[in-house]
């Protein structure tokens, strides 16, 4: 059930970072409007699939580290893309997720071994080829912002690794999240914009990409270590590009075959490494 699970959830987060684009690339949403119709449709469609869940609810939690690190992601993602290109946010991005999740899990005592380091550095190396063209000198401002983003989402991932109850879990951690998003959208009210596109786009991320991903994500998790939970989070770039392709007749090109085959094959490798055992890299 795990491989499933993790497919899914890449393939939605694929998905959102494609819906991400659409609507903030091309001006259908302002930053701030967006992640907050994005996290308020995630808790509307959750708070639904719990109510209609058949089994008994669970009392009330209030998990609000987890709502605030869900905000802290997918706030200043969005603000972090107004001065960041999308290859440097990319990168910026999945490197922070990556030192998080890996210093998480040599702090809980996780094992790394040689196979799962060089895999690693396989597909590191091969996103940082996907997206070098479209590099820059990062803006600061913005560059701070994907950072916090990247280690909120770390932080988010290893926490979900304690989840009993993915929906559940999932759908407080939306609800609680979009009082933080208001007052975010209420503090930049003068620059607000949104168009119909854009509604639709943040509804879409955020009840299906978002929202119905992130409970796969989490139930997923329980069955991932730490590392293998980093690893397999660099083939979203590869799975946004293939969308690319597919949906917004984007061209594919040489580089993006090179790229792909080196990310998958360095994951595939991280993966073969965990499997097989072999010398620990760090203790």
């Amino acid at each position: 059930m795990t491989p499933a699970l993790t497919v899914f959830a890449l393939v939605a987060f694929a998905a959102n970072s494609v819906l991400c684009r659409l609507a903030l690339g091309h001006g259908a949403a302002d930053p701030a409007t967006f992640t907050l119709v994005r996290l308020l449709s995630g808790a509307i469609t959750l708070a639904g699939w719990r109510m209609a869940r058949p089994a008994p609810k669970a009392a009330w939690r209030v998990p609000w580290i987890s709502a605030a690190l869900l905000f802290l992601y997918a706030a200043p993602f969005s603000f972090a893309y107004i001065s960041l290109g999308a290859g440097t946010g990319a990168l910026i991005l999945f490197a922070s997720v990556q030192a998080t999740m890996l210093a998480g899990a040599m702090g809980a005592g996780e094992r790394f071994r040689w196979l799962e380091a060089a895999g690693l550095l396989i597909a590191l190396g091969g996103l940082t080829y996907l997206v070098f063209p479209g590099l820059s000198a990062p803006s600061p401002v913005g560059s701070a912002l994907m950072v916090i983003a990247g280690m909120a989402w770390g932080l988010y991932s290893l926490r979900g690794r304690g989840s009993a109850d993915p929906i559940e879990d999932t759908a407080r951690n939306f609800a609680l999240a979009v009082p933080f998003a208001a007052l975010v959208s209420a503090g930049t009210l003068r620059g607000a914009h949104v168009s119909w596109r854009g509604v639709l786009l943040a509804v879409g991320s955020g009840a299906l990409a978002s929202g119905l991903g992130y409970v796969c994500w989490y139930a997923a998790l329980r069955g991932l270590t730490r590392i293998r939970a980093a690893t397999v989070q660099l083939t979203v770039p590869i799975l946004a590009a293939a969308a690319g392709v597919a949906m917004l007749g984007e061209t594919v090109t040489v580089r993006l075959v090179l790229s792909a085959l080196l990310i998958l094959g360095g994951v595939g490798l991280a993966l073969a490494g965990r499997e097989r055992g072999g010398v620990d890299a760090v203790r």
